[in-house]
């Protein structure tokens, strides 16, 4: 295995990036600490002296910030053309949240963290945009972007595999203007 320097900021950023692809490709209960530690180019003694147990990598692994662009001058009939993009790069098949997502169906942290994610970074930003029930109409439209992805890129189907994101959009942006405005 080829050691890395002692520089502990570069080896916590490398064992997280590999625990993101090893828990992404492998699930929580597949991913082991010598695979990390593998793909990491670290000693296995190095993550467990990080982050304690498997558990305490999986959940320092799961913790993003998402930088949601403010949307101050965004309409309900517009948001799609903000929200699709960033969430289609986060949640493609590069993107670092698809290892979470993929995740979250068997593991309470990862849903956790989604949820944390939801609630502390999308939902008070879309919130500006709605006349009422401003959690609901975010919560539907996180709803809508959770399921997206889930079909798109783990499930696979075809026509949304192969939709650009422009035409996404296009789809979508009817539909969240709707959730942000209906009665």
């Amino acid at each position: 295995m080829a050691a890395r320097s002692a520089d502990s900021g570069a080896n916590r950023v490398a064992i997280i990036a590999a625990a993101r692809e090893q828990f992404g490709q492998h699930g929580f209960d597949r991913t082991t600490i010598r695979s990390v530690a593998t793909a990491a180019g670290v000693d296995p003694a190095l993550v467990m002296h990080y982050f304690g147990t498997k558990k305490g990598l999986f959940e320092a692994a799961s913790r993003y910030t998402v930088a949601m662009p403010d949307l101050t001058g965004v309409t309900p009939a517009t948001v799609a053309t903000v929200l699709v993009p960033l969430f289609a790069r986060m949640w493609g098949p590069d993107g670092p949240l698809l290892p979470l997502l993929r995740a979250a169906a068997s593991n309470q942290a990862a849903a956790g963290a989604l949820v944390d994610i939801f609630t502390q970074h999308v939902a008070p930003q879309l919130g500006v945009l709605a006349r009422d029930r401003p959690q609901e109409r975010a919560a539907l439209i996180g709803a809508h972007l959770v399921g997206i992805a889930v079909a798109r890129h783990i499930i696979g189907i075809p026509p949304l595999v192969q939709m650009s994101d422009e035409a996404l959009t296009a789809w979508l942006g009817p539909v969240f203007e709707h959730y942000l405005t209906a009665d």
